[in-house]
């Protein structure tokens, strides 16, 4: 099918050679014809959706429509929506619907985006394959026995799929970049604190960013340049001037520093994809680009690092989730009759004997939970699924009073480390370079019994998030199985136009 970028739409639009209306019913056509299969999107009001189009056709009309105008965008299920549901794909939420827009949300609407719908994505936003949703796995486009990668499988797959011009996704360890990947379009993770995080349902606050998907660098560039900026409603947001990213890459600057690291290239990664990769790196030097050796020597620790911290912030935000408040409740008579049951098992069965073992069950008679603490335990421990579970326990695991000083104060310290290494490399180059993903995308169920080999899928997109830098995923091509794979691009604190600009270079060799 053609690829229906930002920039021919919003041509076509201005020449009246289609009209708004009819872009969002080819996206439903679409959308109607292999979702059942992909399962990218989850929900979708297709009245309101094309009431909205009628709506900003007439603003196209009349000289008055904002500049993404003609951009229609579907939204990772962790992004609040005003009246509209965000479930994170957990039982915990499936009931749940916002109560007002996330600033994202708020900014995508003031310029005149058309919001498609929702898309699928892991729990909470846990998991690198997007198998773990109650929604069921999202499939790859390009081969639908393989994952679309995660936790933003569903926002990469809806571009893949041509499900709209843009999606939204969020990149805590690379869940916009690896998908991106695997799916074979643009990912695009900013600085954080360069797109306000208000109304996004946190994994772990201090790492989570959100930003587009996208056909091409250009379409990506111009959902960032309404995205960012300064927002009260989130204090890490930071106070920095937005350029105009789409006009910077009109003229793309081919005179960049290109920095290689050799951390990036080790054992693990594909063949294909590493000559791939040198292949472009070549192009790009031999049309003026200077490539130079830069050191990441805490890289190795970048996994361990990401997931002892992001783990342990996932702890803590998780527990807001007690089903009293909001969330998933369990049956209150249920947790009576269990601890009811429960009480004269132990009473029937101190009856039948006597001494030190009768002492021992009137102990455990004495601590039995109360009603309270057994519906908190029932409601966690039916609205989480287990890749949270999981997640939780080490999160809380690592910050225990016994475990603190040697696991989340170490992960601290490298992340500092990690930090001063990109610091002192981006003092020689504008990019550092390297493989998105070290394979093309695996087939469904292959790692989910095996999550320290499912985590190893974050090897070269995790140190970003520890830096907080910026960092695109841009297809690279396809490999001999037909599946394609990206390069990945990286750039110091709130230089996404270096990253833009380096992908458009990419995009003008292919």
């Amino acid at each position: 099918m053609a690829v229906k970028t930002l920039t021919y739409l919003q041509e076509a639009l201005k020449n009246k050679e289609t009209t708004l209306p009819e872009i969002v019913e080819s996206y439903l056509a679409n959308i109607d014809e292999t979702n059942e299969e992909i399962n990218a999107i989850i929900y979708l009001d297709r009245e309101k959706v094309l009431k909205e189009a009628a709506s900003v056709q007439k603003k196209l009309e009349n000289g008055t429509a904002g500049k993404l105008a003609g951009c229609v965008i579907s939204i990772k299920d962790l992004i609040c929506e005003k009246d509209k549901p965000t479930t994170c794909a957990s039982h915990m939420l499936s009931d749940f619907e916002s109560v007002y827009d996330a600033t994202v949300i708020k900014k995508l609407k003031d310029a005149d985006a058309i919001i498609m719908g929702r898309t699928n994505m892991d729990e909470f936003a846990m998991g690198s394959s997007n198998e773990s949703a109650i929604y069921g796995p999202v499939a790859n486009p390009h081969n639908t026995k393989k994952v679309s990668g995660g936790s933003s499988g569903g926002s990469s797959a809806s571009i893949a799929a041509e499900y709209g011009t843009a999606s939204l996704g969020s990149d805590t360890g690379g869940s916009i970049r690896q998908p991106a990947s695997y799916c074979g379009v643009v990912g695009l993770k900013p600085t954080y604190g360069r797109v306000s995080r208000h109304g996004l349902v946190a994994f772990a606050s201090s790492f989570d960013s959100i930003g587009p998907f996208a056909h091409n660098v250009t379409d990506a560039a111009a959902v960032l340049e309404v995205l960012a900026g300064a927002d009260a409603n989130d204090s890490t947001t930071a106070s920095v001037p937005v350029p105009e990213y789409t006009k910077r890459l009109q003229q793309p600057n081919e005179d960049i520093k290109i920095g290689v690291s050799d951390e990036y290239f080790g054992e693990g990664l594909d063949d294909e994809i590493r000559t791939a990769i040198e292949s472009t790196l070549k192009k790009l030097e031999e049309n003026g680009a200077e490539i130079v050796p830069v050191e990441l020597p805490h890289t190795q620790y970048a996994v361990n690092a990401y997931y002892v911290l992001s783990n342990a912030e996932a702890s803590s935000n998780m527990a807001r989730f007690d089903g009293i408040r909001y969330g998933h409740q369990a049956d209150m008579d249920e947790v009576r009759s269990d601890l009811a049951r429960e009480k004269a098992a132990i009473e029937e069965e101190m009856e039948l004997v006597g001494g030190e073992t009768e002492v021992e069950l009137a102990a455990q008679l004495d601590n039995i939970d109360s009603p309270l603490e057994r519906l908190y335990k029932k409601s966690r421990s039916e609205g989480f699924g287990e890749e949270v579970k999981r997640r939780i326990m080490l999160g809380t695991y690592m910050l225990s009073a016994g475990n603190y000083g040697t696991y989340f104060e170490k992960a601290q310290k490298v992340r500092r480390l990690i930090k001063q290494d990109f610091t002192n490399a981006f003092k020689k180059v504008d990019v550092i370079v390297s493989p998105t993903t070290p394979t093309t995308a695996f087939s469904l169920g292959a790692k989910t019994g095996q999550p320290l080999e499912m985590y190893l899928n974050d090897i070269y997109t995790a140190s970003v998030n520890l830096a907080g830098i910026c960092a695109i995923s841009v297809p690279a091509g396809t490999h001999s199985n037909g599946l394609p794979y990206g390069i990945q691009f990286m750039g110091d604190t709130f230089q996404e136009e270096k990253i833009l600009n380096a992908g458009r270079l990419v995009e003008k060799l292919s």
